[in-house]
Formats: structure tokens, C-alpha cells, sequence
């Protein structure tokens, strides 16, 4: 393709150094679809994301007055020497949509709005103006479970032993010792006595005990503060991170919560009066449930002259889910329970009805979670956007969306400090003619098994409805590598995460984000500070407080930040590294303790797979082989946790879950974020666990992974209520020469190549 040489059609970059990135300098061209390509960790989305698209939402910011940019996030400007021929960037990301439950499908869009202003015209009989519809709202809401549609109850059964005094070891949770301070405020207070036995408290002690609300109090001679256990427990053990809290922690939040369906709104979130209000024979709630592709059909057949501008705009986001895929959806799914795929598309429906033109669309994967019949569509969509004028920056590491672009850049030769150089720009067919690594790996084809193993035994689960699954029965065998895979909608994630039987010896490793602060690290979060910290203390004879950037050691002037947030009220604020420790985090007195010659500041600024060497037995060893093991050797120590992507963030996971005891491994989409070149060790991967005595499940839709599988669990035929059955089962080749499924079609067509 030739291209345009006048500057004004190019996006041009100069000096570029975020991250990893070493100087790079390119030429993007506008108004056509480029990919970025590149092995996991290259610098790709340092690139689009951390350099050209930031620097666009910046200067977009800068615009506005200082009291409207008083309220929105500050940005720094990128490590770029420069840039032109930026046009307005609109970030369609994986990252999942808040966890929050109040948050759904329709509020995330505006089709739950849409819907309120429709049922407040034409809803008989008439509550009130839309707000009166909403389920966020006092006046819509079920006052019951204030609009969540579902209660949660703790067992206090599995907090306390009734049979025993507070003394004696009644409080059951883990770090609730008898003689440890948690338990010495109730049991010393004025409220209890720590020797009757719980079953005898009265009902003022036993509601003092379990609910009273936070008050000062005497224990010992010392002020503390006194709280019933139920809320206490609330928060400090269950508000956290089920995937970051230790094993045992985790199997006890298990035990003490159950949520269940809100009795009075049967989890429909709306109070009786929004309930009440019907359209043709259908409540708001009605509608929510529908799956989306319905509800098009019940709105277009609504014929009412005077709210015709709104039906127009709701029946145009309705089919615009239709059109992305996503038709299976209904509104009321919260916005947690979508994959990161689903969620990417979810907010790509907001810019399909947009008549934006000359605008950035920068997309990170989006073809993850879809089935390789799903990414003709999505190709279709990105093209779309194209031909409307726009530039689209994708992100991609399939072969399928790489075919369609007009331009690519590729970034490598590998990842990390090995990364961070562009390897080739130009067209697909000089891509594939070139020698860089995605050049060479771009017409791979997966080969069969010559053999595959032999179950130990099965994983039964009988009529299982979750959502879509319409009663189905399916055999999960043990001891091998099983590949669940279905078109987007098809139920794959309701049957395996939903159904399968949750024990102490399943262990689910799925991409969502992992919480924690800009503080948070490979390091922290893997346990693999500990080790290295009583490394430092043991060789320098000091305590190993000192080493932690969160505590004892921390520079003070950053308090162990690394660099030194200003707030200028009504302006954006700024983050400037710190002048007293470079950015290091530490003390500088910290910094002149040393293991092996390197002090502590420089092994955290290791990449993985430089400090496994480095640490060559022992306990970080052991981390630190796991995280190569699962690819991210090219990770620095000390990378914050904000900045991974969410297969990156799996990986990080699997590596952590690697250690523990437990038999069965589900796997959602671990492909996703991995270069070609590195799917054939995540399989070696998971080969090692299913060898190793584990059975594995993956849910995935590359077409290397269903390959290599022992076998496969195909839902379908298609989504949502066309799909929820199981349409194969069986090994690769029997799927292969039966060809009677959409997944039988492509894996026979990528196999034989």
C-alpha cells in the first residue's frame, strides 16, 4: 500500500521511551487500520496506549478550564521527545467493567436510561417521571436489597463455636487467637464476660457482641476501639480480594457468606410501584431480562407517534449489541460477570452509533474471548470504523485481524529490556515475508496429537441451568487437558465456573484485575518480597523491616512511593519523581546494604527471569521459577501491578496457584495477550500440570490450544438462548472429522492449513 507522504497524514512519533520503550521513532499513517504486533511485554501498548493515546487525552484535557480539570484524573506527559498529526483518541480497553453490583449492561450503556424515559411515557399505569424506574434510585429501588437484587448473609455459625467462652477459643475466624488482642476487646470489655459460654449470652450481649457499632473503650489501659464482629469482620477479612488473601483465608470467606435472591424483588432490584407499571403486558424488569436481541423486536413493535425519537435511538443501541455479537446479553447482566472481551465490546457500542469522523479508535485485542467465527465480525466492525474516516490502532496478536490491516508495526525482538525496538513496519505481505518473529509465526498451523491421555476418572455435572445452560449434562474427564470452547454466548464460562462443584481442591485462575494500590508489585503480590527481604537482613545483619519500601525503610520524603504527588486544587495535579531518592523508594542508608553486590532498589528493577538467576535455591527461587514458567520472565520485580494486562495479570495468578495443593486447574482464555511464539509454552505449561497428576480445564478459542487437547467440550450452536447445549464432546480429531460444528469447521480448516 503506498502512503501518503504529506505529514498531515501521519501520526508521527519521535523519541518515544516509555517503559521499555528505547527511543522509538515511527510514522503511523492516518485514516488507515494499523496493527501493532509483538510478543508479550515488546512495548506494543507502551507504545499506543502509554504514549500516543496519552498524550492525545492530555492534550484533549488541557483545554478545558482548570475547575472542570479539577475533577478529572491528572495525566503526565509521556517520555516522548515528539509528536504530531494526533487526532482525538477514543480508548476501547479490556479492562472489565467495575465490579460494582449496581452496575449492569443497560446502566453502562444508555439503554437502561432509554428504557426509564419509555416506560415513563407509556408505562400504565404512570408512577413518575424515569427516575422512578431506576433501581439506583430511592424511588425505584427495592427497599429490601436497596436495589442489588440479591442479600447477603453471614453464618455466624462459621464464625463462633457456641459451645465455648471467648476465653476458651469461641471465635472460630483464622488470626482470631484467644489470648491475641482482636479477641482480648471483647472479651476484657464492660459489654462481655469472656468466660460464659456464648450459648448463655443474653440477647443485649449477643447483639453487643456480633453488631455494636464502633465505640471507644478501656482494655488494659489502653484505648482501643470496640465493634460488633459481624461488621468488623465485613471489613477487614471480606471486603478484601478473594484472589489476593492466603488459602485459608479465602476457604473461609467461602464457609461464613451466602448470597442469596432477594425475596421481596425476587432479584429483579425494582420496588413494587416500578414493577407495577406494564408496556404491552411487559414490566421494566421484563425488559432487562430479555435477551437483548428480543427486546429489539418488543421495542420496534411499540407504536407510539410521540415517543418515536426514543424508540429510534434505543433501537439503534440494541441492534448495534445485535450487530457486535453481543445480542445475547440481556440488560440486567452486571457489568462484573462480562469477560474482558464482552466488556471491550460492550463499550464499543457506544461508538458504533456515532457519527465522529477523523477521531483515534485504539483497541487492545479485540478478538479476545471471541471464536474464531465471531472475529470475521469484529474484522467488519474495525473496517467499518476505518472507512468512516477514522484511524484505528488495534493491538492484536491473532492472524486472522493482523490479515487485515493496511499497515503494521512490529515491536520486539522480545519482551522486557529485550524489547522496546520496532522490528518492521510495513504490509502484511512483506510481514510475512520478513524474518521477524511474528513474520515467521504468522502461518502457523497446529498439528494433532498423535496420542491423547486416558481420564482418571470424571467430573460430573448434571442439568446445569446457570443463565443460558438449558439442563445440560456433561462428564469433565480427570487427569487430562480438556479445552471447553463455544462461540461467545454459548454458555462456556456459566457451565465451568458456574457449575463445576467448588472444593478446597479447585483452583480458578481467571483475568480479572487484581486490587491493590500503585504500591502493589510482582513482588508483594506473589510473596516474593519476604524471601528477598530475609535474604538482605540475614547477609547485612539488620531487621527486614528496613527492606520494605511500605514500612521501616521507605524514603521519607516519599514515604516509599517513589515520587511525590502535588495537588494544585483547581488544576490537575502532578506526580514528580522524588529528588531525595531518585524514585528508588528506599532510605539511602537501605540502599548501602547489599546482597551478592546489589542492593535492593536494583533487585527489585530486575526482570524475573535475571533475579531467578540471581536467587539460585531457596524459597524466591521457587517464585521466581513459576513466574518464567508462565512467561513473564520479562516483568521487573518492582512493575506496578496497575500497569499489567489482563493476561498478564492470569499468568501472574496461575504462577501464585501453582504452589498449592489444589487438583483441578480452570483456566479462562490464558492465550489471551500471548504472541504466537509463546502459546507453544504456555502448552508445554500445561502439559507439565496435567503430568504432574493435575486435570486441567481450559476455556479457549485458539485454535494451537484446542489442538492440543485431550478433549474437547464444544457449546452451542450459538449464543445465548440458541446456544447453552453441548454440541460435541470428544477428542480434537473426532471434532476434526466430524466437522459438524462452527468449531469443527475452523479447526479442521487451521489444521489442515
Amino acid at each position: 500500500m503506498s502512503h501518503p507522504a504529506d505529514s498531515h497524514d501521519l501520526i508521527s512519533v519521535r523519541g518515544a521511551r516509555e517503559n521499555n520503550l528505547k527511543d522509538v521513532s515511527v510514522d503511523i499513517p492516518k485514516r488507515r487500520l494499523t496493527v501493532f504486533t509483538g510478543v508479550s511485554g515488546s512495548g506494543k501498548s507502551s507504545l499506543v496506549f502509554g504514549t500516543i493515546a496519552a498524550e492525545s487525552q492530555r492534550l484533549i484535557n488541557e483545554t478545558y478550564t482548570a475547575f472542570v480539570q479539577s475533577f478529572m484524573p491528572s495525566l503526565g506527559r509521556p517520555d516522548v521527545d515528539g509528536l504530531s498529526g494526533l487526532s482525538a483518541a477514543i480508548i476501547v480497553d479490556q479492562e472489565r467493567m467495575g465490579a460494582n453490583s449496581r452496575s449492569t449492561v443497560g446502566t453502562a450503556t444508555d439503554a437502561n436510561a432509554l428504557l426509564r424515559i419509555l416506560f415513563s411515557r407509556l408505562g400504565e399505569p404512570h408512577i413518575g417521571p424515569s427516575f422512578h424506574y431506576g433501581f439506583n434510585a430511592a424511588e425505584g429501588m427495592c427497599p429490601r436489597c436497596e436495589g442489588l437484587g440479591e442479600v447477603n448473609d453471614i453464618d455466624i455459625d462459621q464464625l463462633v463455636d457456641r459451645t465455648k467462652s471467648l476465653n476458651d477459643g469461641a471465635i472460630t475466624i483464622p488470626g482470631y487467637k484467644a489470648d491475641g488482642w482482636y479477641v482480648r476487646i471483647y472479651a476484657d470489655s464492660d459489654f462481655l464476660d469472656g468466660d460464659k459460654v456464648l450459648a448463655d449470652y443474653t440477647d443485649q450481649e449477643w447483639a453487643d457482641f456480633l453488631y455494636k457499632e464502633p465505640v471507644k473503650v478501656q482494655v488494659q489501659n489502653m484505648n482501643l476501639t470496640y465493634e460488633g464482629l459481624v461488621p468488623k469482620v465485613q471489613k477487614s477479612i471480606l471486603s478484601k480480594d478473594r484472589d489476593s488473601v492466603q488459602p485459608h483465608i479465602r476457604a473461609f470467606i467461602d464457609r461464613a457468606v451466602t448470597f442469596t435472591t432477594c425475596p421481596e424483588c425476587h432479584g429483579t432490584r425494582f420496588n413494587e410501584a416500578a414493577l407495577s407499571s406494564k408496556i404491552d403486558g411487559r414490566n421494566i424488569a421484563d425488559c432487562t431480562a430479555m435477551q437483548i436481541s428480543d427486546l429489539a423486536e418488543f421495542v420496534r413493535g411499540i407504536s407510539d407517534e410521540s415517543v418515536a425519537p426514543v424508540i429510534a435511538t434505543l433501537s439503534q443501541t440494541l441492534d448495534s449489541f445485535v450487530e457486535i455479537g453481543l445480542g445475547y446479553l440481556s440488560l440486567e447482566r452486571t457489568s462484573g460477570s462480562l469477560s474482558g472481551g464482552e466488556a471491550q465490546r460492550v463499550k464499543m457500542v457506544r461508538h458504533l452509533g456515532s457519527s465522529l469522523t477523523d477521531v483515534t479508535y485504539v483497541f487492545d485485542e479485540p478478538t479476545v474471548g471471541l471464536h474464531p467465527h465471531d472475529i470475521q465480525r469484529m474484522n467488519g466492525l474495525l473496517l467499518r470504523l476505518r472507512d468512516k474516516g477514522n484511524t484505528v490502532l488495534v493491538v492484536e496478536h491473532k492472524p486472522e485481524t493482523i490479515g487485515i490491516a493496511d499497515h503494521v508495526v512490529d515491536l520486539g525482538p522480545r519482551a522486557g529490556v529485550h524489547g522496546g525496538e520496532i522490528t518492521f513496519t510495513g504490509s502484511v505481505d512483506e510481514l510475512r515475508a520478513s524474518d521477524t518473529l511474528t513474520g515467521r509465526h504468522l502461518g502457523d498451523r497446529a498439528r494433532l496429537k498423535d496420542a491423547v491421555r486416558t481420564p482418571t476418572g470424571a467430573l460430573e455435572i448434571r442439568d446445569a441451568r446457570r443463565h443460558n445452560l438449558q439442563g445440560v449434562d456433561v462428564d469433565v474427564p480427570l487427569g487430562v487437558l480438556t479445552v471447553v470452547t463455544g462461540v461467545a454466548g454459548s454458555g462456556k464460562s456459566s457451565l465451568i465456573h458456574g457449575s463445576i462443584p467448588r472444593g478446597a481442591n479447585v483452583v480458578s485462575v481467571d483475568q480479572t484485575a487484581i486490587r491493590g494500590s500503585r504500591r502493589s508489585n510482582p513482588a508483594t503480590y506473589t510473596g516474593l518480597l519476604d524471601p528477598i527481604r530475609t535474604a538482605f537482613a540475614k547477609a547485612n545483619g539488620v531487621k527486614a523491616a528496613l527492606f520494605s519500601a511500605n514500612s521501616e525503610g521507605a524514603c521519607p520524603n516519599c514515604k516509599g512511593a517513589g515520587v511525590i504527588y502535588t495537588d494544585l486544587a483547581m488544576m490537575a495535579g502532578v506526580a514528580t519523581v522524588c529528588e531525595e531518592c531518585g524514585g528508588r523508594r528506599f532510605q539511602q542508608q537501605v540502599l548501602e546494604y547489599r546482597l551478592d553486590g546489589k542492593n535492593i532498589a536494583e533487585v527489585l528493577a530486575m526482570p524475573v527471569a535475571e533475579a531467578e538467576e540471581f536467587f539460585g535455591s531457596g524459597p524466591a527461587h521457587a517464585i521466581l521459577q513459576r513466574m518464567v514458567d508462565v512467561g513473564l520472565g520479562y516483568l521487573s520485580l518492582g512493575q506496578p501491578l496497575t500497569t499489567l494486562s489482563g493476561g498478564e495479570r492470569q499468568r501472574l495468578k496461575l504462577a501464585i496457584h501453582m504452589a498449592e495443593k489444589g487438583g483441578v486447574y480452570v483456566l479462562d482464555e490464558p492465550t489471551s495477550g500471548l504472541h504466537l511464539a509463546d502459546v507453544e509454552q504456555l502448552l508445554h505449561l500445561l502439559d507439565r500440570l496435567v503430568d504432574s497428576g493435575k486435570t486441567v480445564i481450559v476455556i479457549e478459542h485458539h485454535q494451537a490450544v484446542m489442538a492440543h487437547a485431550d478433549w474437547i467440550i464444544d457449546l452451542g450452536p450459538g449464543a445465548g438462548h440458541d446456544g447453552g447445549r453441548v454440541v460435541f464432546e470428544g477428542t480434537p480429531a473426532q471434532l476434526v472429522a466430524d466437522r459438524s460444528t462452527l468449531t469443527g469447521q475452523h479447526l479442521a480448516q487451521y489444521v489442515a492449513g
